[in-house]
């Protein structure tokens, strides 16, 4: 425990797992709840999941319950993600020493719904007591403050124990988890997790969940190289044919072959891309042609008529600006990150144009 002004801050890792820092904690959450000053904090983490759990109107006195999805949407779900792909690798990593351990490895969605679990039998039956079964939500939304629902806020592998947990029935639970990102785009994936009764609380268990997460999206990212291989195989005889500047590019928009151009690593995508021409904001006017597992783009001269004829910078939603493009080809929108937008702005407000200093004055 180490000191934060007048406060004490409660670290629960290592020796810090015994009895005096979990009574350290309930005191800290139950005065944090009556909104009363307490001697003592939890971590930066857990202090700010518990604002969000309050800002959210979790009842921290309320078993964990849900709604539970449908069989058929379970399987749907499972059948949907990557995470479907990377379960024998998890099991193998995981569930024999969750078991051994009297834990159970946990496998949720991006939306915190849990798709997979398995492990020592005993904790699956407490586990059903505080809903923690296959359809049932654990974001933090649902269920408070939690491995698998901070990790899901903050991207970032998190270990919750025993009094951190912002409902009371998960005072006598600890759990790891950590996000699998699909590395062909950074999306993520889901949540594993590492659940059992407090006393099965151990500091490396976090480590182990991280790097067997690590070890999942080392094993997406290898089958991606050998999916952008097999594009490059096809693409290649036809790349040699096409006069001018073309690319390949798998479905993410990752490059597999180029002609006529220097390379990108990766080329941003409409959502809904279809065959024919269609403007890209990187390279102009292009002609695009499917190919297995990704598409052929033919980059072309662009007539005036071809470029989008209007562009409106639009500013009314704060945190998400955006910039619309209009042309014959059609309408689109694309995001802006708040200094793309500031710099549009001030380019628009000047139409003599900017230099680097101004614009960084700006």
């Amino acid at each position: 425990m180490t000191s934060a002004g007048s406060a004490e801050v409660v670290r629960v890792t290592g020796q810090g797992a015994g009895p005096q820092a979990a009574r350290l904690l309930h005191r800290a959450r139950e005065a944090r709840l009556a909104g009363e000053r307490t001697p003592a904090v939890p971590r930066a983490e857990i202090d700010a999941s518990w604002d969000r759990a309050v800002r959210c109107g979790v009842d921290p006195d309320q078993s964990p319950e849900s709604e539970l999805l449908e069989a058929d949407e379970i399987e749907h779900r499972r059948h949907s993600t990557a995470l479907g792909e990377l379960m024998p690798l998890l099991r193998a990593g995981l569930a024999s020493i969750a078991d051994a351990a009297r834990q159970i490895m946990v496998v949720t969605d991006a939306e915190g719904r849990v798709l997979w679990r398995q492990g020592n039998a005993g904790v699956l039956r407490r586990a059903h007591d505080i809903c923690l079964e296959e359809g049932a939500a654990w974001s933090e939304a649902a269920t408070g403050t939690n491995a698998i629902g901070t990790a899901l806020v903050d991207r970032v592998p998190v270990q919750v124990h025993s009094a951190e947990h912002f409902i009371r029935a998960l005072h006598q639970w600890t759990c790891a988890a950590a996000p699998v990102r699909d590395p062909r785009d950074g999306r993520l994936l889901g949540i594993v997790d590492i659940s059992g009764p407090a006393s099965t609380f151990h500091p490396a268990t976090l480590a182990l969940v991280d790097s067997v997460a690590r070890l999942a999206e080392g094993e997406l990212r290898t089958r991606h190289l050998a999916e952008i291989e097999r594009l490059r195989s096809v693409a290649a005889p036809i790349l040699c044919r096409v006069g001018g500047r073309a690319l390949a590019v798998d479905v993410h928009g990752r490059l597999a072959a180029v002609t006529g151009m220097a390379p990108v690593d990766r080329l941003p995508l409409p959502k809904s891309l279809r065959p024919g021409r269609v403007w890209l904001p990187s390279l102009g006017m292009c002609h695009v042609d499917p190919l297995p597992g990704g598409w052929l783009v033919r980059v072309g001269e662009s007539p005036a008529e071809d470029v989008p004829r209007r562009v409106v910078l639009d500013l009314s939603r704060p945190r998400t600006p955006a910039v619309h493009l209009t042309g014959p080809l059609g309408n689109r929108t694309q995001r802006l990150s708040p200094r793309h937008a500031e710099l549009l702005f001030a380019l628009a407000a000047h139409r003599e144009g900017r230099t680097a200093a101004e614009l960084a004055r700006d």
